[in-house]
């Protein structure tokens, strides 16, 4: 065989073909016009939202062991929570059961005394549910909106309360609306009850971050941190015993004889969305309805036997 007839090609596993800096050159164009091409018209939003649907199912049966071992991993921490909540639960409860039964005999004592003193039975007190819309957006008022209002009966002055403690009253009411003016108001106060001395205290709104501030209060009165302040029930609109606040600091100067009392409210508007309006209490409307309509003092005939 001579050496002319030999096939001097590479064999097919040699072959090249194209060089591999014009490959290299062809896919760096191709990249950049793709990238030009998706940035300008968005050529590639429908491909990718076809695979992301056609590798979705593979997505998920990739991923079913790792979900069902985090699953798994969850109940353990479930199951392990839920025994230490019922344990917890179960200390609470038998600690709640020498407080009930407390209870009950102070409870019986105090309708043992109230007859022998022939005093009057508590008188439960009517309310009405109500949610908040919105909060006044006056940055020197702290008042809220709520949706009932005079076709609901109700009327200004109306105690509101949650399930923390006393909210607030009405000041205005419209006829589907009314506007509630919270405890923290600078313009509101409420005359309180020291739950451990029983001393009472006139609350009055503060700064916007202060909370109530007890005026008049004497530099050595028995007043501490901590403590349990509630509704007194003297000025015969909030029912007594309905926790107002927790007193949160006493300062007492050596230059003046009040002390500088502040005290943090239980109920916060940021988290009230369902609340309670109180009725009127019974009783008191006709009270105050006599009181008005008795003459002065000095208009008074004077008693028999009495001297001009």
């Amino acid at each position: 065989m001579s050496l002319g007839t030999l096939d001097r090609r590479p064999p097919p596993l040699f072959r090249q073909g194209t060089s591999a800096l014009n490959k290299l050159l062809l896919c760096g164009a191709l990249a950049v016009l793709l990238m030009v091409a998706d940035t300008r018209w968005g050529l590639t939003g429908p491909l990718r939202s076809a695979l992301a649907t056609v590798l979705a199912p593979v997505q998920r049966v990739l991923l079913s062991p790792l979900q069902a071992f985090e699953n798994l991993g969850d109940r353990l921490r479930g199951a392990e929570a839920a025994m230490k909540a019922e344990a917890e639960a179960r200390e609470r409860l038998a600690a709640q059961a020498l407080v009930l039964a407390r209870s009950r005999n102070l409870q019986a004592e105090n309708e043992h005394l109230r007859r022998l003193l022939a005093l009057r039975d508590t008188l439960p007190v009517q309310t009405l549910a109500a949610e908040v819309l919105f909060e006044s957006g006056d940055l020197y008022a702290r008042r809220v909106v709520i949706d009932r209002g005079a076709r609901d009966a109700l009327h200004p002055g109306a105690p509101v309360i949650d399930e923390r403690g006393v909210l607030g009253q009405l000041q205005r009411v419209h006829a589907g609306t009314s506007e509630l003016v919270l405890l923290t108001d600078r313009d509101s106060s409420i005359p309180v009850q020291n739950a451990r001395s029983q001393a009472l205290h006139i609350a009055v709104g503060g700064e916007r971050s202060a909370g109530l501030e007890l005026r008049f209060v004497a530099a050595n009165a028995d007043i501490r941190e901590g403590d349990v302040l509630r509704t007194s029930g003297l000025d015969g609109v909030y029912p007594p015993g309905l926790p107002v606040a927790r007193v949160e600091s006493v300062q007492r100067q050596a230059d003046s004889v009040f002390a500088k009392v502040t005290a943090r409210p239980y109920a916060v508007a940021d988290r009230a969305r369902q609340v309670l309006v109180l009725r009127p209490l019974p009783g008191v409307a006709e009270a105050r309805a006599e009181a008005a309509l008795a003459p002065p003092p000095a208009a008074r005939p004077p008693a028999k036997g009495s001297r001009p």
